[in-house]
């Protein structure tokens, strides 16, 4: 993206992408656990150290190369389709994805993300769907999972943690899915060096205090949008919505890049991730120019 916009990979602000904005950096704990690299993976400790972190057993936690290898998991075993359109566009949908003889007819099982993407509203009580995706739970509500009953969940841990190259995320489930979905992923899924680095990361997880700085800084966000003329949608997820044709083309040339929302079905929408402190100076600059 930076060569076509003939800019320096460094003057980007990636804004498109939903990460913990205030994570802090990954790069030394991974250096702790080069060693890591000279053994084959073992997921064995770092799931039993998830599902203690989740207050589940280990017998219902599966880790997985990110959250897209979870949802592709679960679909390959559930099926199933989204709740209600628009929605995530991993999500499996009517007449693809199929579960292969899960418990429930795979038409019957219905998804949701929660915190709802795109809209970022956080589920009501009450809400029902069968499998839930909490890749933004955590950085909405400062809680790991909505622990609710008898239902399958998926997530991301490199989204609150901000280290996508690490590609971890797990499925939550009932013991006997969780063993047919590990019977459908590939050996040695989640690299040694992530499962070493775990440990680390869980570690240095501060969800309440993140949470608080994220609503923070999507105030803020939001009303910088709003000073600059753009009607802004602002729910508990770390994105907003911007109701205004062209924004990703006119704001991309000046280094600063956002998700158009058209393949959500929201077409003149743009979404923009929440930043850190100079992330949002470099958007008001950004503004001002374009």
């Amino acid at each position: 993206m930076a060569a076509a916009l003939g800019l320096d990979p460094a003057e980007l602000v990636d804004l498109s992408q939903n990460m913990n904005p205030v994570a802090p950096p990954v790069g030394p704990l991974v250096r702790r656990h080069l060693d890591a690299l000279h053994r084959y993976p073992d997921a064995g400790p770092a799931t039993t150290l998830l599902a203690q972190v989740l207050d589940v057993e280990p017998a219902r936690v599966l880790l997985t190369n990110g959250g897209s290898e979870a949802i592709h998991l679960v679909t390959r075993v559930l099926g199933g389709h989204v709740r209600s359109e628009p929605e995530f566009g991993l999500h499996p949908r009517l007449g693809r994805g199929r579960g292969r003889g899960g418990t429930m007819a795979g038409d019957e099982v219905r998804w949701r993300t929660d915190p709802h993407s795109p809209t970022g509203r956080l589920a009501a009580p009450g809400e029902h769907a069968d499998v839930w995706d909490e890749a933004f739970y955590a950085l909405a509500t400062g809680r790991w999972t909505a622990d609710r009953e008898g239902v399958t969940v998926v997530g991301s841990l490199t989204k609150t943690f901000a280290c996508p190259g690490l590609r971890l995320g797990y499925v939550v489930a009932d013991p006997e899915v969780v063993r047919r979905c590990a019977e459908h992923q590939p050996h040695w899924s989640v690299s040694t060096l992530a499962l070493a680095v775990l440990p680390d990361l869980l570690e240095s997880a501060d969800l309440t205090r993140w949470a608080g700085a994220v609503a923070t800084l999507r105030a803020q966000l939001a009303d910088l949008l709003r000073a600059h003329g753009l009607a802004v949608r602002a729910a508990d997820a770390p994105w907003v919505l911007v109701e205004e044709p062209g924004l990703r083309a006119r704001l991309a040339p000046h280094g600063v890049l956002v998700r158009d929302c058209t393949s959500f079905g929201l077409p003149g929408t743009a979404r923009i991730a929440v930043p850190d402190e100079a992330g949002l100076d470099r958007l008001e600059a950004a503004l001002r120019r374009a």
